[in-house]
């Protein structure tokens, strides 16, 4: 009885982790530290970031705008300030540096929407897959970066998935 219940268990666990998939790279270094310790008291660090809309490289309308947003959103609850440009379209890195340097912010955050949608099938699980770039904006070198996919349950959102996703990514 005991091994029937060892065997469930195993095909349960497979099966539970078959269903959600996510996969993550990010660089050595990791976003700057708003919140540091220093003995007794937390130090809080002024940190701005110039966040510009994700290019969206899927069939899904307007997946930069709404990757971007919940950027923001994180962004925002983790202390940063974020200037933001969500509703400019920035083609490029010299323009997006040098829209930062206007707005005084120490970084700007630019990047792309290779997925977000729901997958076809019984399901319809969810998809998100995303590249986040941060640079100096003195002189526009990559201080952090990261890439990642997942899919999540049936019963989850796009934007749930997403804000996981890059809760996560951020952590790394």
């Amino acid at each position: 009885m005991s091994k029937m219940r060892f065997i469930f268990l195993g095909v349960l666990v497979l099966l539970i982790a078959g269903c959600s998939t996510s996969s993550l790279v990010v660089t050595q270094e990791g976003m700057p530290v708003v919140y540091e310790d220093d003995g007794d008291k937390q130090i809080k660090n002024d940190i701005s970031i110039s966040l510009f809309r994700l290019h969206n490289y899927t069939d899904t309308p307007r997946a930069g705008m709404r990757a971007s947003n919940i950027i923001e959103g994180i962004l925002y609850a983790k202390g940063y300030k974020v200037k933001s440009h969500l509703k400019e379209k920035m083609s490029t890195l010299k323009k997006a540096k040098k829209a930062a340097k206007e707005d005084g912010s120490k970084y700007f955050m630019f990047g792309g929407v290779s997925e977000w949608r729901y997958k076809t099938g019984i399901d319809g699980e969810p998809a998100v897959s995303l590249q986040l770039s941060l640079y100096k904006t003195k002189n526009a070198k990559l201080v952090w970066s990261a890439t990642a996919a997942d899919s999540d349950w049936g019963n989850a959102s796009i934007g749930t998935t997403a804000q996981d996703l890059i809760e996560e990514m951020m952590e790394e």
